[in-house]
């Protein structure tokens, strides 16, 4: 507020909303703090340098500390001062001389500049009950910023696009445009370089339907990252679980990511995003005090029962946020509904979901946050998508989160990587997951697209990353190569790193084709990466989290070898866009269905005879073939019609040498179109195939081959 406008004296307020709220006549502040002894509003001027206010609020209603002030107006910036016991041993971290962040701030505007006043303890004394910092941090901290929440959503709609239908590509915003020539370079890293023309095209022109974002609310760089010159480019580091972070932001306004929302829905696009509600910004017992630790400690995180000064830490990022307690399960839910209602996004991938689901100290699935999301109304019809892990004891639950929650599904990856790596005993197992992890899903009454299926993500390899690396290369980050996974299933073709030998690029080339097809055709949700579909490398990084610059930046620059896979993954997806039989509602039954004559799926042999029990898990199998009949879908259209489709062959050699496939003739398929073979990068579309002779598929390569159906609907 500008130091000549009037402050009337704090009214009582309301406790309800949290946050700052403007109704058109003056700000409502409430904040949430069990065991303060006194919380102090503080104001800046519109610069945010000086503090020209401070004000007691007296009013306490069930532990929310509220007060209105008249006549103030969005773009008041602000924070809070929280006093209380300093008692580390017991839990308790007040210290009145630090500005902190409200938790419902709609707006949070610059980043900590690190400075040892950031502590609630004197850094260098060692963290003890005696170690009180009494240094002011508010020329540190970045502000709170009262907004306008007003904005004109015109006929918006959520795409709402069907969970089968959907296909999800993952990106940073800054990095996706950062070095995009078509976007305004005032635009590029930003929501509305997102929002731009020329992205947008190539969203439609690939076939996504879905994009995810990582992480948009406001986060921290650490403070070892900032002091080697790098920075937390991936964002799990959040602070404000409301506030769109402002580096992203081209405009200052919160009203550029609703405009950006707005703009990708229009173009009948998805906006997913990835939140981190697992820990936050302020780490350990060694931690700054930013926020929710000097707002109150002991309710906002999970402290160790025996030893209260240090926390439960099942994320590895020091801190847990305590889900045991109502007030902190009523901060998440507020926040994702204030996502959904206010932004307009239509969905959610929950970083390491599992530590959302303990109750005390195992994951339960019966958990009041699993139950308080499946009954509320407007949370319960969006995209919930769990990545299905943390690092606690029994946190790994991939298969096990509840029905209405699709997850990332790492077995699939993994069996992906390995398969094609050549890596034999696994026709088994991929067979599994290329048709939708029925042992995972199916026994908890979900559907094949409970399954995410990806390749590649933010975290670990890219895609041509893994067909051109054997081991990681992260020196760049600064941890002496401890940091990322060292088990990849990567195989670098013949050399490692970049090469000239056209062998090796057009070995790599052909197992970029076999990995976005074989995804693309696998039941369930296919997740790409932005960039693996123009080759995008890090060098060999595998934990690129710091990395702000060109190793992680999408390079835009396309030769022969990006189009032509951009070209290739662009045609996959338009396949299977068009054909019902690779996007299933329900998994495969091996039966008749509908009183076809045909099974729904067959497994073969490359020598045409079926699969037995006994052949699945040999060791020295690395080619099989599956028939998908179009004919048992076990669905109906939109008219209540039975659903039908054509008939798809498809052949997968992992081996070095070229296998001879032989259908065999009492499938009765009659002459078929060879679509795909992925030994050369052309697609085949008008090629005819005969079934009743030979195909010799070459090494490391699939094919596909459409038998169209006899009879219409």
């Amino acid at each position: 507020m500008a130091p000549a406008q009037h402050i009337d004296a704090l009214w009582p307020g309301r406790p309800y909303p949290r946050g700052a709220s403007w109704d058109g006549m003056g700000v409502n502040f409430a904040l949430f703090s069990e065991s303060a002894e006194k919380v102090e509003l503080c104001l800046f001027d519109p610069s945010g340098r000086q503090e020209v206010h401070r004000l007691v609020l007296r009013e306490q209603t069930d532990q929310v500390w509220h007060g209105y002030l008249p006549q103030a107006r969005p773009g008041l910036l602000y924070g809070y001062r929280v006093h209380g016991p300093y008692r580390p041993k017991d839990g308790h971290r007040f210290n009145g001389h630090k500005l902190l962040l409200d938790p419902y701030a709609r707006n949070i505007v610059g980043t900590p500049r690190w400075h040892d006043a950031l502590f609630g303890y004197r850094v260098g004394h060692g963290e003890t009950d005696l170690s009180f910092d009494r240094r002011d941090s508010a020329p540190y901290m970045p502000r709170c910023k009262v907004v306008e929440s007003a904005f004109s959503w015109g006929d918006d709609r959520p795409p709402a696009v069907p969970w089968h239908d959907t296909v999800i590509y993952e990106l940073n915003v800054r990095g996706f445009t950062i070095q995009h020539p078509a976007v305004p370079p005032a635009l590029r890293g930003s929501y509305a370089g997102l929002a731009s023309a020329p992205v947008i095209d190539h969203f439609k022109r690939l076939g996504v339907t879905t994009i995810e974002l990582m992480p948009v609310h406001a986060f921290v760089d650490d403070r070892h990252l900032v002091e080697r010159g790098q920075r937390n480019y991936w964002g799990y580091n959040s602070i404000g679980f409301f506030a769109p972070d402002h580096r992203y932001s081209a405009s200052g306004k919160v009203g550029e990511f609703k405009t950006m929302v707005r703009t990708l829905h229009a173009a009948g696009l998805e906006v997913l995003l990835d939140v981190v509600y697992n820990h936050t910004a302020e780490g350990s017992q060694l931690g700054p005090t930013l926020c929710f630790r000097g707002i109150d400690n002991a309710a906002y995180y999970r402290l160790e029962p025996d030893n209260p000064r240090h926390y439960q830490d099942f994320t590895g990022c020091g801190n847990t946020l305590n889900m045991q307690h109502p007030r902190v399960l009523q901060l998440l839910m507020d926040s994702l509904r204030y996502w959904v209602t206010e932004m307009h996004v239509d969905g959610f991938r929950f970083d390491l979901a599992s530590a959302l689901a303990r109750e005390l100290h195992a994951v339960d699935r019966l958990s009041a946050f699993f139950d308080i999301l499946r009954q509320d109304p407007v949370l319960s019809r969006v995209k919930l998508i769990a990545e299905p892990w943390d690092l606690g004891s029994g946190g790994y639950q991939v298969g096990n989160f509840p029905v209405g929650w699709a997850e990332w599904n790492d077995k699939y990856r993994d069996t992906m990587r390995a398969y094609w790596k050549g890596e034999g005993g696994l026709i088994g197992d991929f067979a599994q997951r290329f048709t939708g992890s029925s042992d995972l899903y199916n026994r908890s009454s979900r559907r094949p697209y409970a399954s995410i299926n990806f390749v590649a993500a933010h975290d670990g390899f890219t895609l041509a990353d893994v067909v051109s690396y054997n081991d990681k290369h992260n020196e760049a980050n600064g941890e002496d190569g401890r940091d990322g996974h060292g088990h990849n299933l990567s195989w670098n073709c013949g050399a490692e790193g970049p090469t000239d030998d056209p062998a090796i690029r057009a070995l790599r080339a052909r197992q970029q084709r076999n990995f976005i097809a074989t995804l693309v055709l696998s039941q369930g949700v296919p997740m790409l990466l932005a960039g693996d579909e123009i080759g995008r490398s890090q060098g060999g990084n595998n934990n690129a989290y710091c990395q702000d610059n060109a190793t992680s930046w999408v390079d835009w620059a396309l030769g022969d070898e990006q189009q032509s896979l951009l070209e290739f993954t662009s045609r996959m997806l338009e396949l299977r866009a068009r054909h019902a039989v690779f996007r299933r509602r329900d998994f495969f039954q091996g039966r008749p269905l509908f009183g076809s004559q045909v099974r729904d799926i067959v497994w073969l042999r490359p020598d045409g005879s079926e699969m037995g029990e006994h052949e699945w898990q040999q060791d020295h199998a690395r080619a099989l073939a599956v028939v998908l009949s179009g004919d048992g879908l076990n669905d109906v259209d939109e008219r209540g019609r039975a659903l039908r489709d054509d008939s798809f062959v498809l052949m997968f050699n992992a081996d070095a040498g070229a296998v001879t496939f032989t259908l065999p003739a009492e499938l009765r398929l009659g002459p078929g179109e060879l679509l795909v073979d992925t030994s050369t990068a052309e697609l085949r579309t008008g090629t005819g195939f005969d079934p009743a002779q030979p195909y010799a598929l070459q090494g490391r390569a699939l094919a596909l081959v459409r038998f169209a159906r006899k009879a219409p609907l």
